[in-house]
């Protein structure tokens, strides 16, 4: 069963919340990173993306930036002011954005059940950016970003968050997205309440942030050493929300060239295995891939799945791999091949058309997103999804909660 525990956190006290929280370190560019932090000091970035403050072209991975890293966390505590609870608590996220809202729970979860896939995986992890990830926590001796779980819902939990969210929150703010963050900390008959309610909850998914649970495993085996003693780092930071709420949008494809074809080559090629059609750029449903190709857009109506396929590969994504991508546009493995990109699904199709348009890319792919079911279906029978097919939004911010170890 899922174990969820209170924490002691690290947080900014309110009036410094909504500085301080920064966007995951890894949905920005250093210069993305650069731009934001532009005039506040009391950004997370300068923490999580400690290179920004470093001269440029500076190695992210160099013994400079984790220090900078170290550095910058201390002057954080020190001006924002971040305070530690005297108490360990549970804490109730709600985001919003639009017409959208999701509330999730945040505690720290268990290694091991991360181990032993109680806590379930659908995505491979790079070796450098968990070694990023590692040393971070490690010189930090702080996990300073959550990852995103979901769970099937839980009437129990669900009325445990409600009641708190009935009372006044610790912090309120909307980011300069639009996104509202508001956070509340549970009292102790709501904690024992939800302590209970994951205990009946038989799996928790990782629905964004393999790296990060990843990183805080690898880190409790440096950090236990030979004594095997138990601590603070055989739990990592979590905000857990149910499948009902969860938005996933897709993860869009850009190409840099067309390989050996011209436009209409492709399109004719294309055209030979799947019906296409002028379309919107927004595909309406499961099986259609929207195609933007000299300043048109196109639906290529992938049809059905052909049975006998597994769960990962009946994904519009995999098929758009394997009967388009690979073999009309030479595209292998998409973890190594440079000459293809790829874009959140908040970033909206039209920043699909200026990659193209700019000349960057000759075509891009624009995707129905991946359900939560399929995600939950393909991490149930120990299935790996394919690289990039899930962009979660909104997105939880580093800085608010961290945990110390």
């Amino acid at each position: 069963m899922a174990f969820i525990a209170p924490f002691r956190a690290l947080r900014p006290i309110p009036e410094s919340a909504a500085p301080v929280a920064a966007v995951p370190y890894d949905v920005v560019s250093t210069e993305e990173a650069q731009a934001l932090t532009l005039g506040n000091p009391l950004s997370f970035l300068h923490v999580s993306r400690a290179e920004i403050d470093l001269p440029a072209n500076t190695n992210p991975y160099s013994d400079a930036v984790y220090a900078r890293a170290v550095e910058s966390f201390g002057a954080l505590r020190e001006r924002a002011p971040l305070v530690i609870e005297e108490t360990p608590s549970l804490y109730v996220y709600r985001l919003r954005m639009g017409g959208h809202e999701q509330t999730g729970v945040a505690g720290v979860f268990s290694v091991d059940e991360y181990e032993r896939d109680v806590i379930k995986k659908h995505e491979r992890t790079r070796r450098d950016k968990e070694d990023d990830r590692t040393r971070h926590i490690i010189e930090l001796r702080a996990q300073t970003g959550p990852v995103f779980l979901t769970y099937l819902a839980s009437n129990a939990v669900d009325g445990a968050v409600r009641r708190t969210v009935a009372g006044s929150p610790l912090f309120d703010f909307t980011a300069v997205d639009g996104v509202r963050h508001t956070i509340w900390r549970v009292d102790s008959r709501e904690e024992h309440d939800l302590v209970a309610g994951f205990g009946a909850i038989p799996a928790l998914y990782i629905a964004d942030g393999h790296h990060r649970a990843a990183s805080a495993a690898r880190a409790r085996q440096q950090l236990r050493g030979e004594s095997r003693a138990a601590g603070e780092w055989d739990t990592f930071l979590a905000v857990a929300f149910p499948d009902n709420q969860m938005q996933v949008l897709p993860y869009n494809r850009v190409v840099k060239d067309l390989g050996a074809h011209t436009a209409q080559a492709l399109l004719a090629r294309i055209r030979e295995r799947f019906p296409v059609k002028e379309g919107p750029a927004t595909p309406s449903k499961k099986g259609d891939v929207a195609m933007f190709l000299e300043d048109r857009w196109y639906t290529i109506d992938l049809g059905d799945a052909p049975s006998g396929l597994g769960p990962a590969d009946r994904l519009d994504v995999s098929r758009l791999q394997d009967t388009v991508l690979t073999p009309l546009l030479g595209i292998g493995d998409v973890r190594s091949d440079k000459r293809i990109d790829f874009v959140g699904g908040a970033r909206g199709t039209r920043a699909l058309e200026q990659h193209v348009a700019s000349g960057r890319h000759a075509v891009a792919f624009s995707l129905y997103p991946v359900s939560v079911e399929d995600l939950m279906q393909i991490s149930d029978a120990g299935g790996i999804m394919p690289p990039k097919s899930t962009w979660f939004e909104p997105k939880l911010r580093d800085g608010l909660l961290s945990h110390t170890i």
